[in-house]
């Protein structure tokens, strides 16, 4: 499989997850699921970290630039 292809799956795997940590958020904001504003606070930065690495993955593999093999 060609880097790219691998890079841009990467992208979106990171952006699912990104969409996932922010319905926790939801849900532990809202009082559905239990949990504290210091894990909010923990889940945000981690969201942020995520979103910006998915975003990253999916310029590079638009392109054509190889990060994984460096």
């Amino acid at each position: 499989m060609p880097a790219d292809n691998l890079q841009a799956m990467l992208a979106l795997g990171l952006f699912l997850l990104s969409l996932f940590l922010s319905r926790m958020i939801v849900n532990i904001s809202s009082g559905k699921w239990p949990g504290s504003q210091l894990w909010i606070i923990y889940l945000r930065v981690l969201l942020g970290f995520v979103f910006a690495a998915a975003i990253t993955f999916a310029l590079y593999a638009f392109a054509g630039v190889n990060i994984l093999g460096r």
